[in-house]
C-alpha cells in the first residue's frame, strides 16, 4: 500500500512526511480494512489571520476495493492536524470493521424460524392478536422471498428511525459511499424535503425528493418503484 503526501498551494516539508509515514500505521490499517490499496494526504494553508487557529489543515483520503474513507481536520500547525485527521479516519475504520464484522455474524435466526427455536412464544393472527392451536392451524401459510408468513402478509420484519441534521447533496454522496451502501436517506438542506441519493451505472447517481401534498388522496399512487429508473 502506498501512501502519497502532497501540498495544496503550500510545500511539504521532508520531516513532514516521514511523520505521515510514522503516523499512519499501515499494519493497524490493514486489519481493519484488508482491500486497502492506497492513502492519500493533502495538506492546505490558509494565510487569513482570522484563521490562524485552524490555518493548516490536513485531508486524508482512503481508497479500497470497497467505498472511499475521508477524513480531515484543521488546527494551528500541520502536526496537529494530522493527529486530528488521524483520529477521525480510524473511527470511521472502526466502525466500517463492526459492521461488517456484524454482517458476517453467525447464529442469526429468521422471522420464521423463531417459534421453532424459542419456546412458548406466541403466534399471532393478521390483527396482531395470540391464536389458539385450532386458529393456528387454519391460518395460510406463504413464502415470501426468504420468510414464511402466515396468514395475510405483507410481513415488517425491521423497523429504524434515525435523527439526522439536514444536508446537502453533496454530504449525503459522500454519507453514502462512506457507510457502503447503494442508496442514502437524507433531508436536503436546501428544500427541506425527505429525499434518497442512489447508485445507478458506473458512477452515476439519481436522487428522488418527496414532497408532500394534503390535496392528494391514496388514488395518486406513492412514491415507491425502482430506484434504478
Amino acid at each position: 500500500m502506498d501512501i502519497v503526501v502532497k501540498g495544496r498551494k503550500t510545500e511539504v516539508p521532508e520531516r513532514f512526511r516521514k511523520h505521515v509515514a510514522e503516523k499512519l500505521n499501515l499494519e493497524k490499517i490493514q486489519k481493519l480494512d484488508g482491500k486497502v490499496i492506497s492513502l492519500d494526504v493533502e495538506v492546505s494553508k490558509e494565510h487569513n489571520p482570522r484563521q490562524a487557529d485552524r490555518s493548516d489543515r490536513v485531508e486524508i483520503t482512503l481508497h479500497s476495493r470497497g467505498p472511499v474513507i475521508r477524513a480531515e481536520a484543521a488546527a494551528g500547525d500541520p502536526y496537529a492536524a494530522l493527529d486530528l485527521a488521524h483520529d477521525k479516519l480510524e473511527a470511521r475504520l472502526r466502525k466500517q470493521h463492526s459492521k461488517r464484522h456484524t454482517r458476517r455474524g453467525s447464529g442469526r435466526l429468521s422471522a420464521a424460524s423463531v417459534a421453532d427455536v424459542v419456546p412458548g412464544v406466541a403466534q399471532l393472527n393478521h390483527n396482531g392478536e395470540p391464536v389458539t392451536g385450532d386458529e393456528a392451524e387454519g391460518v395460510p401459510t406463504t413464502m415470501m422471498g426468504s420468510l414464511e408468513v402466515q396468514g395475510e402478509g405483507p410481513l415488517v420484519v425491521r423497523e429504524k428511525t434515525h435523527t439526522a441534521a439536514p444536508m446537502t447533496l453533496d454530504q449525503a454522496l459522500y454519507e453514502m459511499e462512506l457507510v457502503g451502501h447503494d442508496f442514502y436517506l437524507f433531508v436536503d438542506s436546501e428544500t427541506k424535503q425527505p429525499s434518497v441519493v442512489y447508485r445507478r451505472h458506473a458512477y452515476d447517481y439519481g436522487v428522488i425528493h418527496l414532497e408532500t401534498d394534503p390535496l392528494a388522496g391514496s388514488e395518486a399512487g406513492g412514491a415507491g418503484g425502482a430506484l434504478g429508473g
